[in-house]
């Protein structure tokens, strides 16, 4: 053989092994079984919103039916609240009110354990929000939430109010909340840190999410791209790994925004929560369908 053909044979077989290595395919880093996936029901219309409770029950939204579902620890399904004012993203604030990005109207309802509903946030400066989307609660229970624009069949307006796709901020309590971060095309996951010290947020609609430091008052600051993807719905776990939602499955990130893993689910994931007794099972909502996985770390939620 001579010296050119081994040359090229070098090379061919330095790029094929370099292709290879820049293959995505991190497994399971020992977080779960893959095959441990189940399904639970698929027989609704666009699940979304899932929130566990103190007790590890779930609750999720079916927007197009216009539900809130409540999945117990015995593996029940039952409707919690019909005609939830098309909630998208729900979360538990600290007294136990489920709090809903009711999609309808553009506003936040606190939903009490019995089903009754107020209203706590209807509009910014007279002007309606654009469709609040997800939304996460610090142990003070203040409200973060994102507020994209995404045109509804059912809604009777035909215009938006609001110019911008942006983050706001409801301080517990307050009746006005305050704009904290834009620039983005279309925000939607939100979760912060247990310690109250960050915030992530993904802009879907650029396919990245960022870190936020949240400072005393609130604001947030040190915007920092974390990730080169998107997500519809996010959590945590403790050890402060980032669970995100894909067309093709859940990625999970470490708190440096490496990607570390990646659970195969098969339909388009669109939420996910941490979820039973323990807080060791992950619940996903997925299009019509619901999912749970045992995982071998647990939530902070």
């Amino acid at each position: 053989m001579n010296l050119c053909k081994l040359n090229l044979m070098f090379l061919l077989l330095f790029c094929s092994s370099f292709l290879y290595a820049q293959e995505v395919d991190p497994g399971t880093a020992n977080l779960f079984v893959q095959d441990e996936l189940k399904l639970i029901a698929n027989d609704f219309s666009f699940t979304e919103g899932c929130s566990p409770d103190k007790q590890g029950n779930v609750f999720f939204t079916d927007q197009p039916n216009d539900k809130i579902w409540k999945y117990s620890t015995d593996g029940k399904l039952s409707v919690f609240l019909d005609k939830s004012g098309r909630a998208n993203g729900t979360y538990f604030d600290p007294k136990g009110n489920l709090v809903a990005c009711a999609d309808e109207n553009g506003e936040l309802w606190a939903i009490k354990p019995n089903g009754k509903r107020k209203v706590l946030l209807a509009d910014f400066q007279g002007k309606q929000f654009n469709g609040p989307n997800d939304l996460w609660i610090n142990a003070k229970g203040d409200i973060y939430f994102t507020d994209p624009y995404y045109k509804r069949d059912y809604w009777t307006r035909t215009a938006r109010d609001l110019s911008s796709n942006d983050v706001y901020y409801l301080p517990k309590g307050a009746k006005e909340p305050r704009r904290v971060a834009n620039g983005m095309i279309r925000p939607n996951g939100i979760v912060g840190t247990a310690d109250g010290k960050y915030l992530y947020i993904a802009d879907i609609g650029a396919g990245k999410t960022y870190q936020y430091s949240i400072e005393n008052n609130g604001d947030l600051a040190g915007k920092q791209l974390l990730m080169e993807s998107g997500s519809d719905g996010m959590t945590l776990d403790e050890n402060g790994n980032i669970y995100l939602t894909a067309r093709n499955g859940i990625l999970i990130f470490n708190a440096k925004g490496q990607m570390i893993a990646r659970i195969k689910v098969p339909h388009g994931p669109s939420n996910i929560c941490f979820s039973g007794k323990d807080k060791n099972v992950l619940f996903i909502t997925a299009r019509e369908a619901i999912y749970t996985l045992p995982m071998k770390v647990k939530g902070i939620e």
